[in-house]
């Protein structure tokens, strides 16, 4: 992992995340009417610029896999998980425009009294699925196995649909790829390679009997459905990086980002179009006609764990809300 993979990564998910809190319900020209020209956007918010409950739930993530330990098992991270999503839906500070599919998983989470696929979603796919998964691509000494497990076990406890879980494995490895330097021109098609490889996998160990909740005969073919539909987007994707454009909208290519797989290819569009210009890349990606915090998020995660810390501007970092916790989640793991 390059040096500072882990905290420029949590730090670009935390700015992306702010950059696009004010944009997030806005087409373009109200965005542009708002902002101004999107190349020229600024980070909102003094002396605080705050997050929405993207990184929140990112956080949440970070939290349960301290708790569960260097060695992650399926009991020892649902447990914590679901402690910190219900605190996170008791929080005062919930009140960031959180997705209706986490509020309604999370009230039947804090019962505790059933098993946690019942509270699941099983018809929802919606980027709150993987606009949370980054710190499990970013964890050091995870094996492949718990990684995509972890990935998918934290998707399923509030978004059941097998795209959600297919997503989130994916935006993980893709942040694993950029943190342990994988060139991005090879990233859309390793993605490709990774959903072909797993498309008939279902993590049982993780999931248990979650797929019995859809509507597909079998866990293979459950969860062929959701890679399925991630090679779909992906396909969009290798196209639209056929001619990129810049000043248009990204979600007319990819997707308005409002669900899981159209999130991480839309944020995959922006970061790709500008490899090396991460403040440009959040900015475009803030400038949607979709989900701009969510998008915005996932490019900055990626732009982050490719580049590292020192991507992102002193005072921006300065004024992030969480800060220090994002800093201490990324030193600890940024270390030797």
């Amino acid at each position: 992992m390059t040096k500072t993979a882990a905290t420029g990564s949590l730090l670009g998910l935390a700015l992306g995340d702010a950059l696009g809190f004010p944009t997030e319900f806005n087409d373009v020209p109200a965005i542009l009417a708002k902002c101004g020209p999107w190349r020229e956007m600024e980070l909102p918010g003094h002396p605080v610029a705050y997050i929405t409950d993207d990184t929140q739930m990112a956080l949440t993530v970070a939290r349960a896999l301290r708790t569960s330990g260097p060695s992650l098992a399926p009991e020892r991270f649902e447990r914590p998980l679901r402690e910190e999503f219900v605190d996170w839906y008791r929080s005062p500070d919930n009140n960031r425009a959180p997705g209706n599919t986490c509020l309604r998983a999370c009230a039947l989470l804090e019962t505790g009294s059933r098993p946690w696929q019942e509270a699941s979603q099983p018809h929802s796919k919606g980027c709150g699925a993987n606009m949370r998964v980054t710190p499990l691509g970013l964890a050091p000494g995870l094996t492949d196995e718990q990684r995509a497990g972890g990935a998918q076990l934290q998707a399923g406890l509030t978004h059941g649909h097998p795209t959600g879980l297919a997503a989130a494995d994916l935006t993980a490895h893709a942040v694993r790829l950029l943190a342990e330097g994988t060139e991005p021109t090879g990233l859309v098609g390793m993605l490709r390679s990774y959903a072909y490889e797993n498309r008939e996998t279902y993590h049982e160990a993780w999931l248990g009997d979650l797929w019995r909740r859809g509507e597909e005969a079998t866990p293979q073919s459950f969860i062929a459905h959701g890679w399925d539909e991630c090679l779909g987007v992906l396909d969009r994707l290798r196209d639209a990086l056929r001619e990129p454009s810049p000043e248009t909208d990204p979600c007319l290519a990819t997707g308005a980002g409002w669900i899981a797989e159209e999130a991480l290819a839309t944020a995959l569009l922006c970061f790709l179009m500008f490899v090396d210009e991460p403040v440009p890349a959040l900015r475009r990606a803030a400038c949607t006609s979709g989900d701009s915090d969510s998008i915005a998020a996932l490019a900055g995660a990626f732009a982050g764990a490719h580049l590292g810390a020192d991507a992102w501007p002193k005072e921006w970092v300065e004024r992030i809300e969480h800060r220090d916790e994002l800093l201490e989640f990324g030193a600890g793991w940024d270390a030797p």
